[in-house]
């Protein structure tokens, strides 16, 4: 998780980064922008103008400071109008060290790709007004439920790492269709259902695959209640693969409901359809504050319906 930059976030969002990269006939560093974003005359020459483009080590870049391959550029983007997420970023807790939230299905943690504005980051940033606000773990962009940010940067560390060593126990809900061959227990009533396997996902591969192999997976699952021929299961990951709550349910012969990417793929046409959602939430995270030691909780306040 990024740390630090040269330039401090503006309206919640922060700073993009370009690597100066070698080999260029460029005298002077506007001269390689413009040749490696063509098209983008008077952008640059406005930011630079401003003294909004400086370097990793904090200093302004002009319009004929010498290009210098190795460095790194920072820069305030334009971000494209993008379509309105139609639901609220609610805070369910905020201390100094760290801001929970219930994150709402659609949108995304982080900026990325063709999602800058309409994400939790940006959101709570604006809507708090911290803007050294950072996500502690992240959820998929279809995934609704609670989300760690980290508000204090001395801190970021310790709670990222938290996360990414899988210190935290974390309980998911899923509404999926109901199979009473897969013989599930009623939550409470007998040992959860235990589901492992080899996950793979290739870099530029929209979904991941379970092949041949160790696993590298693991899921329990409980059947919660049953509604006609759809039933409500909770998911709790061990581990923490791309996917691994969706591949599962999938592999069992009972994909969640409005997954588009499992069993089969199909690509959106760039619209969601916000009344469909993934039903996959996010419902609670338990751990031990490695700040002050002591027991922390969260659960969300949102519900799937069937």
């Amino acid at each position: 998780m990024a740390g630090r930059t040269p330039l401090p976030a503006r309206d919640g969002l922060g700073p993009a980064r370009v690597r100066i990269e070698h080999g260029a006939s460029a005298a002077t560093m506007l001269d390689y922008l413009l040749e490696r974003f063509p098209g983008s005359d008077g952008f640059w020459q406005a930011e630079m103008s401003r003294g909004h483009v400086v370097d990793q080590h904090s200093r302004v870049v002009t319009q004929s400071s010498p290009y210098r391959p190795g460095r790194i550029l920072y820069y305030y983007r334009q971000p494209v109008p993008e379509r309105t997420v139609p639901f609220e970023l609610r805070v369910l807790h905020q201390d100094e060290a760290i801001v929970v939230v219930d994150k709402p299905h659609f949108l995304a943690t982080i900026p990325r790709g063709q999602h800058i504005t309409e994400t939790v980051l940006v959101r709570a940033r604006r809507q708090l007004g911290l803007d050294d606000l950072v996500p502690a773990h992240r959820l998929d962009r279809m995934t609704a439920g609670v989300l760690v940010l980290v508000a204090d940067p001395r801190w970021r560390k310790a709670y990222q790492e938290l996360f990414a060593q899988r210190q935290v126990r974390k309980a998911y809900e899923a509404i999926a269709p109901h199979d009473p061959a897969l013989g599930l227990s009623r939550a409470g009533q007998g040992p959860p259902r235990t589901v492992r396997s080899r996950i793979t996902k290739q870099s530029g591969v929209m979904v991941a695959e379970e092949v041949p192999g160790e696993p590298n997976s693991e899921t329990l699952v409980d059947l919660l209640e049953v509604h006609g021929g759809l039933a409500r299961y909770r998911l709790r990951p061990v581990t923490g693969k791309t996917h691994q709550l969706r591949l599962h349910m999938s592999s069992l012969g009972v994909p969640i409901l409005g997954d588009t990417y499992y069993p089969v793929y199909r690509p959106s046409r760039g619209d969601d359809d916000f009344t469909d959602p993934l039903r996959l939430l996010a419902q609670s995270l338990e751990f031990t504050d490695p700040i002050t030691g002591a027991e922390r909780r969260f659960d969300s306040s949102l519900s799937l319906r069937f």
